[in-house]
Formats: structure tokens, sequence, C-alpha cells
């Protein structure tokens, strides 16, 4: 997939993980969130606090890199749909094809009739036939 680089696109690394993340440029600019060693252990509460703040300007054309604590990337997914009316975009690795592929994720009320069929690497793939937004 080929996406157009907008000025303005930015792509949030959730934690800097000592990986070659580089080929995410072509989505946006990357800034780092978090360093490596920080982790949810009892508390959510400062990690939210400094991701509330890195996210602040979140939008539409920005993307959220899913990399470290799963704990940390599902906060940092939930302060972007917060700050962006339940709309979210995520870069996802995929370690066959050694590439990130982008997901547009909207939390707001809707029905979604899908089919879905086995590709030719027996993967699962969802095929989004209709959107009706609910009222």
């Amino acid at each position: 997939m080929r996406v157009k680089k907008e000025e303005n696109m930015t792509v949030y690394v959730i934690q800097e993980m000592g990986r070659n993340i580089r080929s995410a440029e072509k989505f946006g600019d990357l800034k780092v969130l978090l360093p490596d060693n920080r982790q949810i252990v009892l508390s959510s509460g400062p990690i939210s606090f400094k991701l509330r703040q890195e996210l602040k300007t979140f939008n539409d054309d920005d993307y959220l890199l899913l990399i470290g604590d799963p704990a940390i990337i599902a906060v940092a997914a939930a302060v972007a749909a917060n700050v962006n009316n339940g709309r979210f975009k995520v870069l996802k690795w995929d370690r066959d094809d050694k590439a990130y592929y982008d997901i547009e994720i909207d939390l707001n009320p809707t029905r979604i009739k899908s089919t879905s069929r086995v590709d030719s690497n027996d993967r699962e793939v969802l095929f989004v036939e209709e959107i009706i937004k609910e009222k």
C-alpha cells in the first residue's frame, strides 16, 4: 500500500524498543512517546498522564505504531480515541511481508456488514461490504 505523506502526519511510536522502524516514516514523522524501560506495574496514572500530554493533538492524519508493553499500547489507543472522537489509525507490523500496514479504527457506533475468506497464505481476510451508521 502506498500512502501519500502529508506535511503534518505524525507516527506516534508508543515505546522505543531498539528496533529499526524507519520504514514507518512513509506514514509520517516519527515521534517516540516513551522509552523502552517504562511499564505499567501497579498504577497506570503516571503513564496515562504522560500519554495524554503527548497525544493531545492526535488527529485523523496521525498513526500509533503498535510497539512496546501491551498495557501501554492499550492506554495509548484509548487516549488517541478519546482525543479524536473515537477514531484512530494504527500501524501493524506484518512479519511475513516485513512491512507496516495501516488500520483505521472507529469506535463510534456502527454496524458493519462484512464477509471473510482465506487468502493464498491461509490467513483469514475480512472484507467490509457496507457500513451503516446508527442513529
